[in-house]
């Protein structure tokens, strides 16, 4: 009987060994279903003619600025979004653990003392351990533990693309700060300029060549640099704000930052459009889900067939009340369970076709995000070279600007032009300095954008071992 047994058991392990979970679709296929119609180009298209450069890990660097680096730091050690994305990555990973361990035997031991006594007067004590497995003959349980390693997967590849999108906005909201500072630096000396209108228009009317209307539009534009200036600095408190939120800090506006715009990197790492939905992390994520949908269609439809376990059992039992007859201890026992489901409304089969349809949809998800993926390159790509190319119209811009600010003004001077002109000079002067401070700060923010557009890491990852 043993050897029957025996022989049984070594046919299901052999039967088990035959029935592997099967892979799900890789991200050629994935990207085949999910996006039939794109076409990926050799190259980004706003990318123009040039050469794609490798993609940069240690992106942050190429900035330049310590101070920077330190308040990304700071942000990635304190930042509460972040800590709960820590915390999923973690819990995902003890589901994936407890997923495998239905595929261990299962061991209950029970035991009762008390002799006579004990609760029930029965005398009886003894003990019993217990032994079931189930043999996973149709891998119902290795495509759940499989659907929870690729949730676990999915969990790591969100949590690197909110840390990458956490670095990213401390970078922009710094650059947007040090811009602010930049531009209340320059209406400080448009005010400055205006005071001085205000002081000649004075004067001249003193001397009698000019009139009190001239005093009041000077000092009405001064009062309006004045409020201007005003505004820059409120904005400015307030990036300082939103960047010491993403610090973990209490919103004091108190946070320093460089008093200049850091050099901008002058390589565009554009990298190739296929390396995108290999590397980004939030395609590396859906593309898991896609897995861990498929892993639970197998699931499903592995529930729909017979379940079998095997079980064995030990036990000792002794009465100090009275005498067990024909009793050997200890006793051992041997046997199988067979579970086969007949009828359940047809439960089954709607898991089955439920866990089909959420593959559909992690299937469609998988396009948005890969949609997605291309436009915010392209278009970091195309922002980019747009503001690069309006700072170097806008420079030239600045110096006609000034140089007819300063012939409008010697004019008013000596009387042969009134305020009206040196007032619209001086304010294309002050609009065309803060449009240029705004495209310096635009290319970095564009440059940042690209990087985590591209799923370049903010920081020097160790070589494979």
């Amino acid at each position: 009987m043993f050897r029957r047994r025996l022989t049984l058991t070594l046919v299901l392990l052999a039967a088990i060994a035959g029935c592997r979970v099967k892979n799900p679709p890789d991200t050629a296929e994935i990207q085949k279903q999910a996006m039939p119609t794109v076409t990926v180009p050799g190259q980004f298209a706003a990318g123009g003619a040039a050469v794609a450069q490798p993609i940069a890990d240690n992106w942050l660097a190429t900035f330049n600025d310590a101070e920077l680096t330190a308040a990304v730091l700071e942000a990635i050690a304190h930042n509460a979004d972040l800590s709960i994305a820590a915390t999923r990555v973690e819990t995902a990973n003890l589901y994936a653990k407890l997923a495998g361990a239905k595929l261990w035997p299962s061991a209950d031991l029970i035991a009762r003392g008390g002799g006579k006594m004990s609760g029930d007067g029965s005398g009886l004590q003894g003990g019993a351990l217990s032994l079931s497995w189930e043999i996973d003959l149709w891998a119902r349980v290795r495509n759940g533990r499989a659907a929870a390693a690729a949730d676990a997967a999915s969990a790591a590849a969100d949590y690197e693309y909110a840390r990458q999108s956490l670095a990213a906005a401390v970078a922009r909201n710094w650059f947007i700060a040090v811009e602010a500072g930049l531009q209340a630096e320059a209406a400080r000396g448009a005010l400055q300029s205006g005071d001085e209108l205000v002081r000649i228009a004075e004067t001249r009317s003193r001397v009698g060549v000019g009139n009190d209307e001239d005093i009041y539009i000077a000092r009405a534009n001064a009062g309006m640099d004045r409020d201007a200036l005003r505004q820059i600095e409120l904005a400015r408190t307030q990036a300082i704000r939103a960047l010491e939120l993403l610090l973990g800090r209490y919103p004091a506006a108190a946070a320093g930052v460089s008093p200049q715009l850091p050099g901008q990197p002058a390589a565009v790492p554009a990298g190739l459009p296929s390396e995108l939905l290999e590397r980004r992390p939030d395609v590396v994520a859906a593309e898991r889900r896609v897995a861990a949908a498929f892993h639970r269609v197998g699931e499903a439809k592995a529930a729909r067939l017979p379940a079998i376990a095997l079980t064995t059992s030990v036990n000792a039992v002794s009465s100090d009340l009275f005498v067990l007859q024909d009793r050997n201890n200890p006793v051992w026992s041997f046997g199988a369970n067979l579970m086969m489901p007949i009828f359940r409304g047809g439960a089954l089969k709607r898991q089955v076709e439920i866990r089909t349809s959420e593959q559909k949809q992690a299937v469609a998800a998988y396009a948005i995000v890969g949609h997605r993926a291309f436009a915010e390159v392209e278009n970091a790509l195309a922002a980019e070279i747009a503001a690069s190319e309006r700072e170097q119209i806008l420079a030239q811009t600045i110096n006609d600007n000034r140089r007819a600010l300063e012939i409008v003004q010697t004019q008013f001077k000596v009387g042969s032009t009134d305020l009206r002109f040196v007032n619209q000079r001086q304010i294309a002067l002050l609009a065309t300095q803060a449009a240029v401070i705004r495209m310096q700060a635009e290319q970095r923010i564009q440059r940042v954008n690209l990087h985590l557009a591209l799923g370049g890491s903010f920081e020097v990852r160790p070589p494979p071992q």
